[in-house]
């Protein structure tokens, strides 16, 4: 077809663009960042059919200038393929734009979330010739091969594609591969591996499955599900055998590595799974592991098997700590008394636990949101992670925000609260997430403590968390603001020049918080 890239029987050149960064502060970071297994993923599958990919790995917001030069220093390429994230679309536009005037034959692609959650919105970026809808891996092969030998690949499925004419073709989606052994084991020297942030510390960040079966209205999962022609088998796990060919083929590479992150949406999905890995992990591996788990499927053998295994710490969602946000807005069926419960468990064997949790949720308040901390001290959680509420696009959560008028026309990439709530003000949501470790650990003493004494210190607690003026709520978030940044640079450059010292801290600390 007129007007299409053609290789001429040459293998394509591609770059994969990855905007690695959660603020936007202009900072010159050199070295860090994390690792991604899709980018890693379809860097293993293109090289294994001859094509040619490098990374230019973003670790924080780039200028114009300072972009230019970079994507000028890493070579010639003929495709381009952007990893957009729903929070980086802003910077990934102007990213684009500079792309294309500085290599304006290049052919530019996009894909991961926000092109598969909002792909007309993508597509519609001047400068984007196509977008890749779902698992990117062999729509991009094809994309290359196809390019290579100058045959026609505006076809080709989970693809859409921008005609030279200006009109949009939009292919089918591809069905999913039940079967993930199929793929190879990630390129994962794709990265400057030895130099992210967690390899630093000797840990790395792994993923054995894809996909989550259940419909959490607030997570994108649900609508990348919905995108597959054969969405019931979305949940797919690498098999045991094939798991730990990875693990050692990552080890081999890198044996500096100490600890295995486990970054599945959620590790323990398939109880019959899980047991077998976790059987042959225990025997070849046996290295100190953490990874995601959910309550309402998990026993106290499991919890055990896990400790023999190597588990220090566990990562568990437990996001809304008021029952009828959890079950009306969240859908997620898990009573306090399950989770206290399945707390004691870890309690019981040493494991140190991790909560994750959403502030800023449509229709919290305060009052809300202080069940959350209150829960968490219930389970005597040893750490806490308060994220603020963002409503990703077709997500259950997105509609519920804005049928309720609390969704703005445009958010800004730099906006800290997303959602304008009367009821539940950014002083107070900032306030919450930033002291929420702070009042956590002092409700576990009020509740540790017996009789009249213990119910007159949670009452002055509440008072401290939600009878504040509003002045005070932005003081004292202006507060921990430089109290944050000054820890986070301290942090960073104890990993960058004191590695050692930083995981032997690490351990200290969850041997501590686990037997505690």
């Amino acid at each position: 077809m007129e007007g299409l890239k053609d290789l001429h029987g040459r293998k394509a050149r591609e770059l994969l663009v990855y905007p690695d960064y959660t603020d936007r502060e202009l900072s010159g970071k050199l070295t860090g960042g994390n690792y991604s297994e899709g980018l890693a993923s379809i860097s293993a599958v293109l090289k294994q059919s001859g094509h040619d990919v490098k990374l230019m790995h973003l670790l924080y917001l780039h200028g114009e200038d300072e972009f230019k030069e970079k994507l000028k220093s890493l070579g010639e390429f003929d495709i381009i393929g952007f990893s957009i994230r729903t929070t980086a679309f802003p910077d990934c536009k102007q990213y684009i734009k500079w792309t294309k005037e500085v290599c304006p034959d290049v052919f530019i692609t996009c894909g991961s979330y926000h092109a598969t959650l909002a792909p007309e919105e993508v597509i519609a970026v001047d400068g984007v010739d196509a977008i890749t809808i779902g698992d990117g891996e062999y729509a991009e092969l094809e994309l290359c091969d196809k390019m290579s030998a100058g045959e026609d690949y505006t076809d080709i499925e989970s693809k859409w594609f921008k005609l030279p004419d200006g009109t949009v073709k939009r292919n089918p989606v591809r069905p999913l591969f039940a079967d993930l052994d199929r793929l190879p084991i990630p390129d994962f020297e794709l990265f400057d591996y030895d130099n992210l942030d967690s390899v630093k510390v000797g840990t790395a960040i792994v993923m054995m499955s894809r996909g989550c079966r259940y419909n959490c209205t607030y997570c994108g999962n649900s609508q990348f599900r919905n995108v597959y022609p054969n969405k019931k088998i979305y949940s797919r796990f690498r098999s045991p055998q094939n798991g730990i060919l990875y693990l050692k083929t990552l080890l081999a590479k890198h044996p500096q590595i100490k600890v295995i992150n486990f970054r599945d949406a959620i590790f323990n999905m398939i109880p019959e799974w899980f047991d077998e890995f976790i059987e042959l992990y225990k025997q070849e591996i046996h290295l100190p592991f953490t990874g995601n788990i959910r309550f309402d499927i998990l026993t106290e053998d499991t919890v055990r098997r896990m400790k023999e295994a190597g588990c220090y710490t566990i990562d568990m969602g437990l996001e809304s700590g008021d029952q009828e946000m959890r079950f009306k807005y969240l859908k997620r069926y898990m009573t306090d008394e399950m989770m206290i419960n399945c707390s004691q468990w870890f309690h019981k064997y040493g494991i140190a636990q991790l909560t994750y949790n959403i502030i800023g949720l449509p229709h919290e308040d305060k009052y809300r949101a202080l069940k959350t901390i209150k829960l968490n001290a219930r389970m005597r959680a040893d750490r806490v992670i308060p994220n603020i509420f963002y409503p990703y696009p077709g997500t259950v959560l997105y509609e519920t925000a804005k049928e309720a008028g609390y969704l703005p026309e445009v958010i800004s990439p730099d906006v800290r609260v997303p959602l304008i709530q009367e009821q539940f003000p950014e002083h107070e949501v900032l306030f919450i997430e930033a002291y929420f470790q702070h009042f956590m650990n002092r409700y576990r003493r009020a509740f540790a403590m017996k009789g009249k004494i213990g119910k007159w210190y949670e009452k002055w607690l509440d008072r401290r968390v939600t009878k504040r003026r509003p002045w005070s709520y932005k003081f004292l978030v202006k507060l921990h603001d430089i109290y944050a940044h000054g820890r986070s640079k301290v942090k960073a450059f104890v990993i960058d020049h004191l590695p050692k010292l930083y995981m032997k801290l690490r351990v200290w600390k969850h041997r501590k918080k686990a037997e505690g």
